[in-house]
């Protein structure tokens, strides 16, 4: 009841003033379409679209300078807008140097987990980039990148037929068919159920 209310209260401060965004990270533990709407307001991206996940583990460390596009969800990723090594190089070689750009993620786009995007990328839209990449130039419409640095190493839409034959075939496909969009505890615990008993049928 306490945690609750805390909550609630954590939210409302979040979201309508901007304030204890850490503390409300770490209390509310907010899902990444929450987390999303929440940069949408105190962010301080560029642009966001609708329909955005993003996990509160996401880095975006020049915000100013990112665009995100609709139906985006970005994993425990890190968009870097600038380039770190100037002050080194400014104090070493006594120059005033700059290095910063912008990202620019179009719509129908998912990032993996620890994938890394460099600053002057624009990730066109209806792309994936895998988990662990290092994406240091503009991915193609409709590609999956992949590796250090990325390479294209596939098609979304094949990767998208592949999933849906491969879903078919699963015992709990009947679920995910009548799923609805928002989170359902009881539905997402029965889901958990039959695939740990797929997974270890011996137990």
């Amino acid at each position: 009841m306490i945690r609750t209310l805390l909550q609630k209260i954590l939210r409302y401060y979040a979201f309508k003033k901007g304030r204890l965004a850490g503390l409300y990270i770490m209390v509310c533990c907010p899902t990444n379409d929450e987390y999303a709407a929440f940069l949408k307001i105190h962010g301080k991206l560029h642009a966001i679209g609708e329909n955005c996940r993003i996990n509160n583990g996401a880095i975006i460390t020049d915000p100013e300078y990112v665009q995100i596009g609709n139906n985006v969800t970005l994993s425990d990723c890190s968009l870097i807008g600038h380039d770190g090594v100037i002050g080194v190089l400014n104090q070493a070689y006594q120059m005033k140097l700059d290095s910063v750009g912008k990202i620019v993620i179009k719509d129908n786009v998912f990032i993996g987990h620890g994938a890394i995007v460099l600053p002057n990328v624009t990730i066109w839209h209806n792309a994936v980039v895998a988990a662990g990449s290092v994406v240091t130039k503009d991915v193609a419409p409709g590609y999956i990148v992949g590796g250090v640095p990325a390479k294209p190493i596939g098609r979304t839409e094949d990767l998208a037929n592949r999933l849906k034959e491969k879903t078919e075939q699963l015992p709990w496909a009947h679920i995910i068919k009548n799923r609805e969009g928002s989170f359902d505890p009881k539905v997402e615990q029965e889901l958990i159920a039959m695939r740990v008993k797929y997974f270890y049928p011996d137990e």
